[in-house]
């Protein structure tokens, strides 16, 4: 089967949806009564998830803790109000460059 990356798109919209939904109904509306240092912390637990998948190198685990770091994203991205196609034309700007290039010509290191 595949899947589109389009996916993230139709999250991205469901999760701004549900900011002003009922936080007793709606993780995603409990998260973002917490505030965005909830939100944040989050994304952080999600990625430290994530790599520790990787370090055990449990596939299984890499792909569901992928979802949800992409979900809490999401979140904090609409929380921001950072839209995915910012996301995306930062992205494509990146594209074709060394990574050592692109840190290069960061300003704020």
């Amino acid at each position: 089967m595949t899947y589109k990356a389009d996916i993230l798109d139709r999250l991205f919209e469901t999760v701004a949806e549900r900011k002003d939904a009922d936080p007793t109904s709606s993780y995603t509306a409990r998260l973002y009564a917490k505030g965005t240092a909830k939100i944040a912390q989050k994304v952080g637990e999600e990625g430290v998830e994530l790599a520790l998948a990787a370090v055990q190198k449990n596939r299984d685990e890499i792909i569901s803790e992928s979802a949800d770091l992409f979900y809490h994203m999401c979140v904090l991205w609409a929380d921001a109000g950072v839209a995915p196609s910012e996301i995306y034309a930062k992205l494509v700007a990146r594209e074709g460059l060394s990574g050592l290039d692109e840190k290069a010509m960061r300003t704020d290191d």
